[in-house]
């Protein structure tokens, strides 16, 4: 058997397609330049012509009926960047067929925006192509504006609508993920509010999805585009530190390689290997997320050796430890642990002579098709057809995330289950049994608890991490084992602090789902004290009457059966008076102006007043602001206002260690006012940094230097040594926004020896 390194070689063994091997191994798309702009015909050869390479049995007749009809109906529209609009839609095909989805994706794809922008209605599409194609038309549509801002009051509905559509046909989220991905390679010709809106989505939601399914490539590529809009700056700085160093990398690699092939084809191991880089957002979660430098992050080279039998994986895992130091624990089996999207490989990184470390990756054929291109494999290369289908288990993490959402009014909440439970970081833990149960990192021995079941979840009253007891809030970590300690009595139930102190959204909507069925009375009661209490504090009053059928109406508009179940899902949660009380507000004054009734009060709070410093506080008028020095509240942070006695308002940031987590448990609930920062502030705002580093020569005058290089005013600085070799600055920086913030933390964590930096009063 011979160690395969040549990429004009095809790979025939039984069981691989009949396809040129460097392909293979090279990612669907390796890099992502500008788009160029193309016209019409141009676009459609170039799609007909990459069908015809792929040599798979496409149908063609109804493919080019599709272009014809799309062609048709976006006739006279144009894009953003000039082009004819039709232009979108037929490169969206074209990231399709690249994936390898079937003839009818394809035909969905060119017509995915038919329905919504153009005179072509649903049954006309039924008519011409049939009802498969249609559904799948159907669900794109639905999908085609998800608002990523959490105040849009439609929000929650559209992600549900998503999710939906991938429990019925998972082609249309992968449609989807082609939309998104075309629209952010040609993200550049629209504004720039517009541009950073769409990445933020992308990189909360798409990417995630992209992840989840497994489809690295269209996951990869999402984050790095989106991280270029969001951040351009440390991008280029990241892509000019891989280019300075690209011929280097390229001897390195092919050096590995050498001395892999010669190694493994003495041992007659059949094997293809290449070598491949991080992804650049990979490398920036890294360098300025955990503060490491470009030459800390051990797995920015990376091997990847791929093999027919899962015996030779571990055979040649052992090949590489005996070449090559290994370093402690950098190793990784998710062949025997797979991970949620169904990811299967070897990771282990090692040193080589040259002291640089560089990771390898070890997996079969069929554990790479799978990583590449995810569910896509299904379609791209057959997978199961030859065993049982596994295209059903799959996508039960759908159902099931799907099942744990149905209960969630809170658009934030879905939002961040997406962007938890679908994560790409993910721990391992192990129950006392030997069961695997994978969370996102950061998760809880809660989550875990209710990750097992729910009645365990509900009867947990402690738990044991590796023998030991752990606080309730204890984060578990990759390879520990967790036992969960419960208790048989009669009524014992989760706690309402537990909500904020689990990661998973499947752990928060089944402490909510107890809640609501255990405690109804305890919900109607509590539900109805609060509402009493918002509608008193905004000074919404009505006679009896008139109450009883404001209310009743309010809760109809929150899709509930009566006015109980409205009192009791704000009891549990599952309603935010937060999120509600702008809408019901609205529908008081025009309850007023209706029946022309005259408030009992003319303070109405019918709109938000501004105040000193660009902060907006409901309900006050003319009222002194000052930003409390226990946190420094910036432009951006998530904040809160307490009304102070004979001082104003207070401004406190949300997670500041002087509020409340819950702030209806405070001592004095009413005096804490719901405030927010004017979209055009441009004040400059103090924040006292806490900054950590070895004592050395000179390291004072490199953070003053490199503030005075940014322009930022220092207002105050000190520093103490509580122990030897270590000091602690406290420094206080004028900045304009949290944005600005993170800038300066950012570049002041380059300078050597600072390794930790904080910000004074953030809670934990």
């Amino acid at each position: 058997m011979v160690v395969n390194m040549e990429p004009e070689k095809e790979k025939t063994t039984e069981g691989k397609p009949e396809e040129n091997a460097a392909a293979l191994l090279s990612s669907p798309f390796p890099e992502f330049p500008e788009e160029p702009k193309m016209e019409k015909d141009e676009a459609v050869a170039e799609l007909r012509e990459f069908i015809k390479k792929t040599g798979k049995p496409y149908d063609m007749d109804i493919i080019d009926r599709a272009v014809a009809t799309a062609c048709r109906a976006h006739a006279g529209q144009f894009r953003s960047s000039g082009e004819e609009y039709v232009i979108h839609p037929l490169m969206v095909a074209k990231i399709l067929v690249e994936l390898g989805m079937d003839t009818d994706t394809i035909v969905a794809a060119l017509l995915h925006d038919v329905v919504e922008d153009t005179p072509l209605e649903l049954a006309d599409i039924v008519k011409e192509f049939g009802p498969e194609i249609a559904a799948l038309v159907d669900g794109v549509t639905k999908l085609r504006k998800l608002p990523f801002s959490t105040r849009e009051e439609q929000q929650a509905e559209n992600v549900r609508k998503m999710l939906l559509a991938m429990a019925q046909d998972i082609r249309v989220v992968i449609i989807k993920l082609a939309d998104r991905l075309h629209n952010m390679r040609t993200i550049r010709y629209k504004p720039d509010q517009k541009r950073r809106d769409t990445a933020k989505e992308t990189m909360d939601i798409y990417a995630p999805l992209a992840h989840r399914l497994g489809i690295r490539a269209v996951k990869e590529e999402l984050e790095d585009l989106s991280l270029r809009t969001l951040d351009p700056i440390a991008y280029k700085e990241i892509e000019d530190a891989l280019a300075l160093r690209e011929g280097e990398r390229n001897a390195f690699l092919e050096s590995i390689k050498q001395r892999l092939t010669e190694k493994l084809a003495s041992l007659h191991i059949d094997c293809y290997i290449s070598g491949r880089i991080k992804s650049i957002t990979g490398i920036y979660r890294k360098m300025y997320m955990q503060g490491k430098s470009f030459d800390e992050i051990y797995d920015v080279y990376a091997v990847r050796v791929i093999v027919d039998t899962v015996n030779d994986c571990y055979n040649v895992l052992g090949v590489v430890h005996d070449m090559f130091r290994p370093l402690p624990n950098r190793f990784k089996d998710y062949i025997s642990t797979p991970k949620a999207n169904m990811y299967q490989s070897l990771h282990t990184t090692v040193i080589s002579k040259e002291k640089i470390p560089f990771e390898v990756q070890i997996r079969t054929w069929e554990m790479h098709y799978t990583a590449e291109y995810g569910i896509a494999a299904h379609w791209k290369y057959k997978l199961g057809i030859q065993r049982k289908d596994k295209l059903e288990e799959r996508l039960a993490w759908v159902r099931q995330f799907i099942e744990n959402q149905k209960d969630v009014d809170d658009a934030e909440d879905i939002v961040r289950s997406i962007k938890t439970d679908l994560s790409s970081d993910d721990v391992f833990v192990f129950t006392p049994k030997g069961d695997v149960i994978t969370l996102p990192v950061g998760a809880t021995v809660i989550d875990f608890a209710y990750a097992i079941h729910s009645a365990v979840g509900n009867r947990m009253i402690g738990a044991k991490v590796d023998g030991r007891m752990v606080p309730i809030d204890y984060t578990v970590k990759t390879g520990e084992i967790v036992e969960v300690l419960t208790t048989s009595a009669q009524g014992h139930g989760p706690s309402r602090d537990w909500l904020n102190i689990v990661k998973t959204g499947e752990a928060r909507n089944k402490i909510r789902a107890w809640f609501k069925k255990e405690c109804r009375e305890e919900n109607i009661e509590t539900g109805r004290q609060e509402l009493e209490k918002e509608l008193a504090r905004h000074w919404i009053r009505l006679p009896d009457e008139k109450m009883e059928r404001f209310i009743e109406d309010e809760s109809a508009k929150q899709h509930c059966e009566s006015v109980e179940d409205f009192y009791a899902a704000i009891g549990y949660g599952g309603i935010l008076l937060s999120r509600i009380m702008p809408r019901i507000k609205e529908d008081y004054l025009k309850l007023l102006k209706a029946e022309n009734i005259q408030p009992e009060t003319a303070v109405t709070a019918s709109k938000p007043h501004h105040n000193n410093g660009g902060v907006i506080i409901d309900d006050m008028d003319n009222c002194l602001v000052k930003f409390a020095r226990c946190c420094n509240p910036v432009p951006g942070d998530d904040i809160i206002g307490f009304i102070t006695r004979g001082y104003g308002v207070s401004i406190h940031k949300r997670d500041c260690v002087n509020v409340p987590k819950d702030i209806s448990q405070a001592a004095e609930p009413e005096r804490w006012v719901s405030v927010y920062w004017e979209d055009s502030v441009r004040n400059e705002f103090k924040a006292t940094l806490s900054i950590e580093a070895r004592n050395r020569h000179a390291l004072l005058a490199d953070v003053t230097t490199q503030l005075a290089a940014m322009h930022v005013m220092i207002h105050a600085i000190s520093a103490r040594e509580p122990k030897d070799n270590e000091v602690v600055m406290s420094v206080t920086v004028g900045v304009n926004s949290v944005e600005h913030l993170q800038t300066v933390i950012t570049r002041l964590s380059r300078i050597e020896g600072i390794y930790k930096i904080t910000r004074a009063g953030h809670g934990n």
